[in-house]
């Protein structure tokens, strides 16, 4: 199968990257019951206003991941969220840039860069995690893309894949060696968060039921694969279990 870097998976947005990735072969899935234990962490990805209906990127069928990841976060004593917290004229940002469209890819010293309609400002009720969360127990909030000069899709390390959000010590500091991830978008935060999460060591799995993508010029495809590259297993909410 055809190795993919998170470059051609963003790359992938411009050059229409979903015929190659659908032709080369099936997608692995996690078999079997997935036991949730005290060393696994939920990571929820950026379940905010603006990625839901009516915001200003939202993503189609956002909404479906909410009865999802309340459901299954009861199983995990550990639950961590994260939050796309931008500043106003973010480099992210369409807008930032004249004569630009959002969707468009340019480059910046980190690397290609997704333009994206302003989104999460910080402050803002579209940078706001959804109310219809009701997860009472978890612990932690890791915001990201505060940084004005700098994106930051996972929630480990930004965009140059080198500065740290520190949640990669945090989780291993509480002895925890599993990462199960959750959220919006399946293509961006949650494939780049999970990616992030099994190159730092972390047995690492997406739940596919509770993700939604964006799936720009088959960026969904892309980002799949990219995931079963790098080691992360597909599974779903149902696949979930306690020892």
């Amino acid at each position: 199968m055809r190795q993919l870097s998170r470059r051609q998976l963003v790359h992938g947005l411009a050059s229409g990257l979903a015929g190659t990735l659908l032709g080369s072969g099936r997608l692995a899935f996690a078999q079997g019951g997935i036991a949730v234990d005290d060393k696994s962490v939920l990571i929820v990805v950026d379940v905010q206003n603006c990625f839901l209906p009516g915001g200003s990127l939202a993503v189609k069928d956002g909404e479906q991941v909410v009865p999802v990841i309340n459901r299954i976060a009861q199983r995990f004593a550990h639950v961590m969220l994260t939050q796309d917290w931008h500043t106003p004229g973010h480099v992210s940002f369409a807008s930032t840039h004249a004569g630009k469209a959002p969707f468009e890819v340019i480059k910046l010293p980190y690397g290609d860069q997704v333009l994206w309609p302003d989104h999460c400002v910080q402050g803002t009720s579209g940078a706001e995690i959804s109310k219809e969360i009701s997860i009472a127990h978890a612990a932690l909030v890791v915001r990201k893309g505060f940084n004005k000069n700098m994106d930051s899709y996972s929630a480990f390390l930004e965009a140059d894949h080198k500065t740290s959000t520190g949640l990669g010590g945090y989780l291993k500091d509480r002895g925890l060696a599993r990462v199960f991830v959750a959220g919006l978008a399946t293509d961006f935060c949650v494939a780049w968060t999970a990616m992030d999460a099994q190159r730092l060591g972390f047995e690492t799995f997406v739940i596919e039921d509770a993700s939604r993508g964006i799936d720009n010029r088959g960026s969904l495809a892309a980002a799949w694969t990219s995931m079963q590259n790098a080691g992360v297993k597909r599974v779903k909410s149902d696949d979930l279990s306690r020892p």
